[in-house]
């Protein structure tokens, strides 16, 4: 069986570190998620997705994003089952992260620094090939590759 889901949107309000009894840290928020599609009116739809972190990933969130970041939330679809105060059955769906990343770049969002900040919290992204970073980096490569090479465009032909 698989249930993996990653979303990526717009954070709705800052989000609020708390702990249980235990002592283990947990953040609720709410990711603000446009459609691919327009609808019949030429209006894109919007989706309000409830995201739940815990521990380390929870104090990544609360210390980095604020209201309008761009966030990617990678976890599992959770379904819960409560019942509200009339005693009614209610059923929520919500997305458990293991991993938060920066969905824009610095210079996209006046909230937080993503070039001088840590990776997220889970499994961190691999260090990519072209440098820069923590894997899903902004910048410039920051050394050529090896095995590739730079292609001499003097006459405007492609070699193929």
């Amino acid at each position: 069986m698989l249930n993996r889901i990653i979303i990526m949107g717009r954070l709705v309000r800052d989000p609020e570190l708390r702990t249980t009894q235990s002592g283990v840290s947990v953040t609720s928020f709410t990711l603000a998620v446009d459609r691919d599609f327009k609808s019949q009116n030429g209006e894109k739809n919007t989706d309000f997705i409830d995201v739940v972190a815990w521990r380390q990933t929870a104090e990544f969130v609360c210390k980095y994003f604020a209201k309008g970041r761009m966030a990617v939330a990678e976890g599992r679809l959770q379904i819960r089952d409560w019942k509200d105060r009339d005693g009614n059955n209610r059923r929520s769906a919500e997305v458990v992260a293991d991993n938060v990343y920066f969905g824009d770049s610095k210079r996209d969002s006046a909230a937080g620094d993503s070039y001088g900040s840590p990776p997220p919290y889970g499994n961190p992204a691999p260090a990519s090939p072209y440098g820069g970073g923590y894997g899903g980096g902004y910048g410039a490569p920051s050394a050529e590759p090896s095995g590739f090479a730079e292609i001499d465009d003097q006459d405007g032909d492609l070699p193929f």
